[in-house]
């Protein structure tokens, strides 16, 4: 016999259908009853458009949620709801510090002066100097470069009657010239212009740098003239290679030591590179655009060659002096720093930088150490003899000792 159900279960059912169905009806209903109010109310706009317009967009109608969107959630309302994105904060880079700037150290009252005599080339050498020496007060840097100035050229700017006049007011205690990118150019002389390079321009030239230097020698001003690095323009380097030479024979004529930086600042064959290695050895650019000055990193490692040739006068103390510890310093002999090595040089282990030439003695050449006598041989530091008569297999028999009890019993 099949069970009947139960009526109170069916009644239970039918009680939520109803109520559900109720609760769906309900809202539709309301809203018809609401658009049946509110057609008078938009007629009477119509004559306002504008009115109407904004009482739609103030007012916008809602639908009504039932209890299914309350269980089940509202579609619609989650596809009407805008999505607002969280802006993206790009996170800044901090920006480069740039180096904290050295102290400033007073100079000493007593200071060795270093006068720096040039052209624009001089400027930049002297600022070099500035901040190698910058925390030294021992050394006071006296820049002294003039724009396209030049040996040639009296008429914009004389050089040798500067120098002269500094020279009497006793304004600086150690010369440094480096000049000659302006010296390309016609010479007058007696009334006669002369082009460059050639030999009536080339004599003069000379003798107004050689006269130049043996005024700072007679002084007691020790110089110490820097050469040309290589040019960019192939013409332009040619025609500096050649005053390059002249001032090197002119400098040691007239008693100045002559600092040639030329293979520092080239290639490996010798030609003109704008970049090379720095101090610490990193690749950086050493010219600047125009192919002729240096930069900033090029002119401290300038500073750098030439702070090796300084320690021949410049002992610290604010005292100048030429007396050098090394017999071999004063020759052209002389062996500078290796590091750091550019171009030819950076293949050699030892460098010859050119003679120390003495303000009160003539050169010596290295050569002349071997052949010099007993009381020659004491004013450089040694004795010869001790190397010549030291026992064959003593440390400094250099080879030619002599041989002790040559016929033993």
């Amino acid at each position: 016999m099949q069970k009947k159900p139960n009526r109170f279960v069916l009644w239970v059912v039918g009680a939520v259908v109803a109520a559900l169905v109720l609760t769906d009806m309900l809202p539709m209903f309301a809203q018809a009853r609401e658009a049946e109010f509110a057609v008078p109310a938009i007629a009477q706009q119509l004559d306002d458009g504008r009115i109407l317009v904004a009482q739609q967009e103030q007012a916008p109608r809602k639908k009504r949620r039932t209890l299914m969107d309350l269980l089940f959630g509202d579609d619609q309302q989650q596809q009407d709801e805008p999505v607002v994105e969280k802006p993206v904060v790009k996170k800044q880079k901090k920006a480069a510090l740039p180096p904290p700037e050295k102290p400033k150290i007073e100079k000493a009252l007593g200071a060795t002066r270093l006068a720096v005599f040039g052209d624009s080339m001089a400027t930049d050498v002297g600022k070099a100097l500035e901040r190698f020496y910058a925390e030294d007060p021992n050394i006071s840097i006296l820049t002294q470069g003039v724009g396209s100035s030049s040996f040639v050229r009296p008429d914009f700017f004389d050089w040798p009657k500067t120098i002269s006049e500094q020279i009497t007011a006793n304004s600086f205690d150690i010369a440094v010239v480096i000049i000659g990118i302006n010296d390309r150019q016609k010479m007058r002389l007696n009334g006669e212009v002369y082009g460059s390079l050639t030999p009536e321009w080339t004599t003069e030239y000379s003798a107004r740098v050689t006269n130049v230097v043996k005024a700072l020698r007679a002084a007691n001003k020790p110089t110490i003239w820097i050469g040309l690095p290589p040019m960019e323009a192939p013409k332009f380097g040619k025609a500096m290679i050649q005053v390059n030479e002249i001032q090197r024979l002119a400098a040691f004529s007239g008693g100045a030591e002559f600092l040639d930086i030329y293979e520092k600042f080239a290639t490996e064959e010798g030609g003109y590179t704008a970049r090379g290695p720095d101090l610490n050895g990193n690749q950086v650019r050493m010219r600047k655009e125009d192919g002729i000055h240096f930069s900033a990193a090029g002119a401290d490692k300038l500073a750098f060659y030439l702070s090796q040739s300084l320690k021949n006068y410049y002992r610290g103390g604010g005292t100048v002096g030429i007396e050098v510890a090394d017999p071999l310093l004063g020759t052209d002999a002389q062996l500078m720093m290796r590091p750091p090595y550019q171009g030819l040089g950076q293949m050699k282990l030892l460098e010859v930088a050119g003679a120390v030439i003495s303000l009160t003695n003539t050169p010596r050449r290295a050569a002349d150490l071997v052949t010099a006598d007993m009381a020659d041989a004491a004013t450089v530091g040694f004795d010869l003899t001790q190397m010549i008569e030291a026992p064959v297999g003593r440390a400094d028999a250099f080879g030619v000792g002599k041989v002790e009890n040559p016929n033993p019993k």
